[in-house]
């Protein structure tokens, strides 16, 4: 079905539906496509009629982990769910509906990415097999796992893949994604479509579809919830009629939208008034968009005309620790690097791991899971082994540089398909089979060439970052002003950006630093946006500023005032100073809060066994780790750092935990622990994800959390309760369905005399909602819980 000259229309929410057909709480919805397949073919049928040009296969959560209990096969379910779509769609389309595996992805949880990679290939192939015409992957919240999705459907299948993310209020994804990293993440995949779905009203996803649109060069695609749900004491009610709904849905349109469905609370009224209120209005072309950008999984760094710089250190040349440590297979060295290169002002780290005597594939793939465990910068996949940057690239979390692809035709035939595959941007070499050309002129020539290349492999130019190579002046002198010459022609004639290893320029002559940020200076006038080099040497980054002022990129000065006014001098100083006095004294105060902040599990190790030779363990945990935590807590609630990074910083603590406890058993001091809270996923409800990220945060914060797991009978909460005398239950439901459980599970406590307190949460609650339900506090994130653990236990 072309989109060339019109909208397209996916159905509405199937399990909205399926609740007025009678679902049973805890039923798997999916099971329904063999038990009473009737039910979902009316269904498929009414949203036909309404409008739609697709209907969505019921087979959301069809995936092995979540049905590993049932006594259907995954096979059965899916086949049955594609079979009964494809009889009541007629000529119209079938999508294959994947969601999330329900599950937290590492480094923050212990799902792998190939054992995603390995449920997703399994639905993908028997959907395909089962007949779909395509595969819809929505309601992603994990940028990490929607790649494995992603990447699964594109190797095991030949159909068209559309995909959509959910977001939360503050703009983002539950792990942190916004809508660019987003866009251009899943665009580099190769998906057909991409957008948002479920999350919340379409008033309240506006801002999130313009900020999708604004960089999006494929169709872009929405299917909102009905409004914002309310719990009225039986029921989910939302607050936009389909008239309503279809006047946003309008709206979209006009702005560029050119996909719509509906999602929670929607039914075939919602879709018959969107397709109504489109009738003569033609679909905006979509146009590419020209952002040369490279991304983790929470930032994108956008070559907007401002400097950004490639840390260099992560790189085993003239480095006698870190090539021993990669000999050991640590990564220590890596994520130290990775920290103090961010602090630095890094905009993207490089990372090599090359050495001769190790596996450079293996090791690879460790160091870039080592990296997204302590920061959020994106990364350059630095080798000259095809099979080493795919590893790399395999298992990195959003869209990376590739370093480096050459004017070499079989290397061009090697790297280009990995630059194609995982959607990176590339770093390419004017070198050739004939060398290092001696002229400007010639290394264009190169560049011209890759360009061609990278083109007949479906890779746009603006994912192309040539290198003019920068040659020693020691040696090859006369070289040096044709490397700036080649960048202001590569600038000028091909309209691409440029990187270049600016401290090569200075090997094997005296005062470095000198020639690299004068010969910077001249790189940078000529056109150089991206230059590799120590984020540690301050002159250089003082030339960078000084640039930007002097080419009117750093508006009004403001970048520049701040770091070399007055004011700025006097802050640089004093942390100049307190760093300083923090070496010198040996603060181990202070180091284990920055190695608990950066969440360097290895580090808390050592650091927590060296306090403990002068601390009491309960003063580590008061004075060092709750500080420490807390400041993570106010990050996360500022939006600084994300979840991720504020679970890496609670797993930190954990290891240092580990050691405090092990201390307290061998010399027979008090318990640390402040409480005990039993937690459960409410019966009925399946899902334990947020349930998982509380635990976590709970026990490092110093209380024994009881975990329950999920889909826990009533009875079995109100027994654990009672048996070990609990002052604080957190319950957790992520299914409207499942609200009347977590009220009535609220109601037998209280009727059990026992004297605690509930706390609730979950993706369907609000506050309003916990108070009608009788919950005594509403905890709208991990975060919020350990505030309530510690009003009602006491810190």
């Amino acid at each position: 079905m072309s989109l060339k000259d019109r909208f397209m229309f996916f159905d509405g929410a199937m399990g909205t539906m399926l609740q007025r057909e009678g679902l049973k709480v805890g039923e798997l919805p999916e099971s329904l496509n063999i038990t009473n397949p009737d039910i979902i073919r009316k269904i498929h049928r009414q949203y036909i009629e309404a409008g739609s040009d697709v209907v969505i296969t019921n087979t959301f959560g069809a995936n092995e982990l979540k049905y590993s209990n049932s006594q259907f096969l995954i096979e059965e379910v899916i086949t049955a769910g594609v079979k009964v779509a494809r009889e009541a769609a007629a000529d119209k389309l079938v999508a294959l509906d994947i969601g999330p595996i329900g599950q937290i992805m590492e480094p923050t949880g212990s799902l792998s990415f190939e054992g995603a990679y390995e449920l997703f290939k399994k639905q993908v192939i028997i959907g395909e097999k089962a007949g779909a015409d395509l595969i819809l992957i929505e309601t992603m919240s994990d940028l990490y796992e929607t790649k494995a999705a992603i990447l699964a459907a594109k190797e095991n299948s030949s159909l068209p893949v559309f995909c959509t993310m959910t977001f939360q209020e503050n703009g983002r994804t539950l792990m942190g994604t916004d809508p660019k990293t987003m866009v251009f993440v899943l665009e580099g995949l190769g998906v057909d479509a991409l957008g948002v779905n479920c999350s919340l009203g379409p008033k309240e996803l506006m801002s999130i579809v313009e900020e999708i649109l604004k960089y999006s060069s494929i169709p872009v695609m929405v299917q909102p919830n009905a409004g914002l749900p309310r719990y009225d004491g039986e029921k989910t009610i939302y607050d936009i009629a389909p008239e309503q709904f279809a006047e946003y849905i309008k709206t979209m349109a006009e702005k560029g939208v050119r996909i719509f469905g509906g999602c929670c609370g929607t039914n075939p009224d919602y879709i018959k008034a969107a397709v109504k209120s489109l009738q003569g209005l033609k679909p905006a072309d979509t146009k590419p968009k020209n952002y040369t950008s490279v991304c983790s999984a929470t930032e994108t760094v956008i070559l907007d005309g401002s400097v950004k710089i490639i840390g260099e250190r992560i790189n085993p040349t003239g480095k006698a620790r870190y090539k021993e440590e990669l000999k050991e297979k640590s990564v220590k060295y890596i994520q130290a690097e990775a920290v103090k290169q961010k602090e630095e002002g890094a905009d993207i780290l490089g990372l090599n791991v090359g050495l001769p005597e190790i596996d450079e594939k293996e090791m690879m793939t460790k160091a870039v899971k080592a990296i997204q465990k302590v920061v959020q910068l994106p990364v350059t996949i630095d080798s000259p082994t095809p099979e080493v940057l795919e590893a790399g690239a395999r298992v990195y979390n959003g869209k990376p540089i590739i370093n480096s692809v050459n004017g070499k035709e079989s290397t061009m035939e090697k790297v280009f398909p990995i630059v194609k595959k995982y959607g990176g941007a590339v770093i390419a070499l004017t070198i050739d089979e004939k060398g290092i050309p001696a002229t400007a002129e010639e290394r264009v020539k190169i560049a011209e060439k890759i360009l061609k290349r990278a083109k007949d492999y479906g890779i746009d130019k603006k994912d192309i970052i040539i290198d003019c190579l920068a040659l020693t002046a020691s040696a090859q002198q006369k070289d040096v002003l044709e490397t700036v010459r080649a960048i202001k022609l590569v600038k000028e004639k091909l309209g691409v950006k440029t990187v270049l290893g600016v401290s090569n320029i200075s090997y094997g002559l005296p005062n470095r630093k000198l020639l690299n940020r004068t010969f910077l200076s001249m790189a940078l006038y000529a056109g150089l946006d991206l230059p590799i080099t120590n984020t540690g040497d301050e002159e250089i980054k003082a030339t960078i500023n000084a640039f930007e002022v002097l080419s009117n990129i750093d508006k009004e000065s403001k970048n520049y005032i701040s770091k070399y006014g007055k004011a700025g001098t006097k802050v640089n100083q004093l942390n100049k100073e307190e760093s300083n006095f923090e070496v010198k004294n040996n603060n181990l105060d202070k180091d284990l809060k920055e190695i608990i902040i950066a969440g360097i599990e290895e580090d808390s190790v050592q650091c927590t066994k060296e306090l403990l030779k002068v601390k009491e363990p309960i003063e580590i945990v008061n004075s060092y780790i709750i500080p420490a935590l807390d400041f993570v807590g106010e990050e996360y609630e500022s939006g600084e750092i994300f979840l991720p990074q504020l679970i890496q910083s609670a797993e930190t603590v954990k290891r240092s935990f580990e050691v405090i406890k092990k201390s307290i058993l061998t010399s027979g001091t008090s318990n640390i622990e402040k409480g005990k809270i039993v937690v459960a996923t409410v019966k009925g409800d399946i899902h334990d994800i947020g349930k998982n990220i509380v635990k976590v945060l709970l026990e490092n914060y110093g209380f024994e959390v009881i975990d329950l797991g999920k889909d826990v009978p009533i009875e079995e909460v109100v027994r654990v309760v009672k048996e070990n005398n609990i002052k604080l239950v957190g319950l957790s439901a992520l299914m409207t369905t499942t609200v009347a459980n977590m009220k009535k599970t609220i109601e037998a406590l209280k009727e059990s005399g026992d004297d605690c307190k509930v706390m609730v949460g979950g993706a369907v609650l609000n506050k309003e909602y916990a108070e009608m339900i009788g919950a005594d506090f509403y905890a709208r994130d991990a975060r919020e819980s350990v505030k309530i653990a510690e009003e009602v236990l006491g810190k």
